[in-house]
């Protein structure tokens, strides 16, 4: 099983010997539920570095909801079980107040990319999300880190911080990992109903066939349009926005002229599902 450690200075210990060894390490941050798409993240650092790091964190300042951050699936034991086989080297699960102390006063902020979409319905959430990377690269002194691109706007946010902090990481996105009926995998997934989860993979159907049709010349207003009244019908209880933006600062797109991504946010069954394809 991989080593578990739990505070900063026992951490920093291990990574100064590899650093002196002169061995590249890599960080897979995440918030724990391991599925297939995180041991994805971890098969592409442990392909580039020589140490991998998982950080295993439930990270309070990035949910708006309390009601969400208490539902969160615990499963660290689960989870260190899966990360066995993969070669990985320490497994960083602290408690919160290692991350956030008494006295803790600092936020991150990435103006522009964070706003919209994700941004405009979860308040808050690209702060929290930006405050514990930050933290997570300090605390690992990783090279490279690796993000799934399933939250394609929280990549942005990550490469924009690292880049404008001139932060000595390379960032990573890897292509979402996806269900055999195409539905993203996420951790949420294990809370949908069996009910719910036979109808959620109408989300990706959806999209994929708005940006069929924009390819082929449809108006992207009237594909959003007809993508929204086609997850509502498919049993969805509610859209909160499916959008056509640009790839890199997703802002709005109207026609088709450059590398753009449709991102979508619905809810089905009390769960919050989210999914971004290219176009």
């Amino acid at each position: 099983m991989p080593r578990i450690l739990r505070d900063v200075a026992a951490l920093r210990e291990v990574v100064a010997g590899w650093k002196a060894a002169g061995e590249a390490v890599g960080v897979v941050p995440t918030m724990g539920a391991l599925h297939d798409g995180h041991l994805s993240l971890v098969r592409a650092a442990k392909q580039d570095c020589a140490r991998v790091i998982v950080t295993i964190f439930v990270n309070p300042k990035q949910f708006n909801n309390p009601d969400d951050l208490l539902k969160y699936p615990r499963t660290e034991a689960e989870d260190a079980a899966l990360l066995a086989p993969l070669g990985v080297d320490v497994i960083f699960a602290p408690p919160p107040e290692e991350v956030y102390p008494e006295g803790f006063a600092t936020m991150v902020s990435v103006a522009g990319i964070s706003g919209p979409l994700e941004g405009a319905h979860r308040p808050g959430h690209f702060d929290g999300v930006a405050t514990v990377v930050a933290k997570l690269f300090g605390m690992t002194q990783a090279d490279c880190a690796y993000f799934g691109q399933k939250d394609w706007q929280q990549l942005q946010v990550v490469q924009r911080l690292a880049a404008d902090l001139n932060l000595a990481v390379k960032v990573t996105g890897c292509e979402t990992i996806r269900e055999a009926d195409g539905l993203a995998m996420s951790s949420r997934n294990a809370r949908l109903s069996a009910e719910a989860r036979a109808k959620a993979p109408a989300l990706h159907a959806a999209m994929q066939r708005a940006a069929a049709g924009i390819r082929g010349g449809a108006l992207v207003s009237t594909a959003m349009k007809a993508a929204r009244a086609e997850v509502l019908a498919a049993g969805f209880d509610e859209v909160e926005y499916i959008e056509l933006r640009s790839a890199a600062m997703l802002e709005r797109v109207s026609t088709l002229k450059a590398p753009a991504r449709m991102l979508a946010a619905a809810m089905i069954g009390g769960v919050r599902l989210i999914d971004n394809i290219a176009v």
